[in-house]
Parts: C-alpha cells; sequence; structure tokens
C-alpha cells in the first residue's frame, strides 16, 4: 500500500475517533466537550475532502480521462456528510441529545459506507491509475494529512 493510501485510511480513523469522542461527551452531557469534539471531528473530516477533492481526485480523473465517475460520486457524499454535520451542529447547539444521536448514528452509518467504497475500491484504483500517487500528496500541510 502505498503512503499516500495509508495516510488517508488513517485519516478515516482519525475521523471515527473524533465521532466517538463527540458520542461520549454527549452521553456524558458535557456539552462543552461535546463542541471541541465536534469542531475537531469537523476539521478532520474537512482535512480528508480537501486532500481527497483537491489532490487525488483530480489526478485519478485526469488518469482516467473522465470525472462522472466512481469520483463523482464520493464527491456527492462527501456533500452529504457535510449536511449531516450542518444538521448535528444545529442539535449540538441545541443540545438535544436524543436529535443529535439519531443524527450521529445517519453519520456514522454513512461514512463506513463511504469508507469501505474508497479503500476497497477507489484507492485501489488510484493507486494503479495515478503515476507518482505518493508524490502527489507529499507536499500536502499537515493540517490537511489529519
Amino acid at each position: 500500500m502505498s503512503r499516500t493510501i495509508e495516510t488517508l485510511v488513517r485519516q478515516h480513523r482519525d475521523c471515527d475517533s473524533a465521532i466517538e469522542q463527540v458520542e461520549a461527551s454527549v452521553r456524558a452531557k458535557d456539552w462543552n466537550a461535546a463542541a471541541a469534539a465536534f469542531a475537531c471531528l469537523e476539521a478532520a473530516l474537512q482535512g480528508n475532502f480537501n486532500t481527497e477533492e483537491q489532490r487525488l481526485f483530480p489526478a485519478f480523473e485526469q488518469a482516467m480521462g473522465f470525472s462522472n465517475g466512481p469520483t463523482a460520486v464520493m464527491r456527492h457524499e462527501h456533500d452529504e456528510v457535510r449536511g449531516l454535520l450542518d444538521n448535528a451542529r444545529e442539535w449540538l447547539e441545541l443540545q438535544d441529545i436524543s436529535a443529535l444521536a439519531a443524527e450521529l448514528d445517519t453519520l456514522v452509518v454513512l461514512l463506513q459506507q463511504h469508507n469501505v467504497k474508497e479503500e476497497n475500491v477507489l484507492f485501489p484504483m488510484c493507486q494503479a491509475q495515478v503515476r507518482g500517487l505518493d508524490a502527489l500528496l507529499a507536499d500536502a500541510s499537515p493540517g490537511a494529512a489529519t
């Protein structure tokens, strides 16, 4: 597995951990900790999405000669995640445990399904098709890689 793919998979796991922190803080009704954990979650997801959307996906699309394939699906799912984050942020601000828990559950399921597709389908395709894949993200800032 290339360093690039390892980095992206690690980003996925960091996002999973961030969601767990939000959920634990909400269960404890520690709203300050929940807000801080949620900010970390948003930053982790946005960093991952930026890395994929600004670097990986364009390189794959150029290598393949089209942009309406798997990367279009992944971008759409990124947008769905962003929408769920917006909803969750509102429930967090209202301190509505039930609504927030339901939103986070939906987010977890969507991210699990999304990450399986990226890690088992798209990333191997990128590894096979994109020349210089590791160099592609070598200059990514540390903030973009978490």
